[in-house]
């Protein structure tokens, strides 16, 4: 799951936070809550998983309680890999 989460830390810098001191994105650092993330930057994230990971997100996991940190999402695309 540590792969998981250095490839998301580089998407989330290069796509969302360019410019960053990577030091300030950890795997808790809340992403949808703290405006990282809005209804079009999650939307990209979600179809960057679904490409690099091929899995499914489906919309119910598309919000807060799965994708407002690096760590959730890390267990999101361990748990969909796992059941492919």
């Amino acid at each position: 799951m540590e792969g998981i989460a250095k490839t998301l830390h580089a998407y989330i810098l290069d796509e969302f936070l360019p410019g960053e001191d990577p030091a300030e994105l950890t795997d808790e650092t809340p992403l949808i809550t703290g405006g990282i993330l809005d209804s079009i930057t999650t939307l990209k994230l979600v179809t960057f998983l679904e490409d690099h990971y091929k899995i499914t997100v489906e919309a119910h996991e598309a919000g807060v309680d799965h994708l407002d940190s690096i760590r959730q999402i890390a267990d999101l695309v361990a748990e969909k890999t796992r059941a492919a």
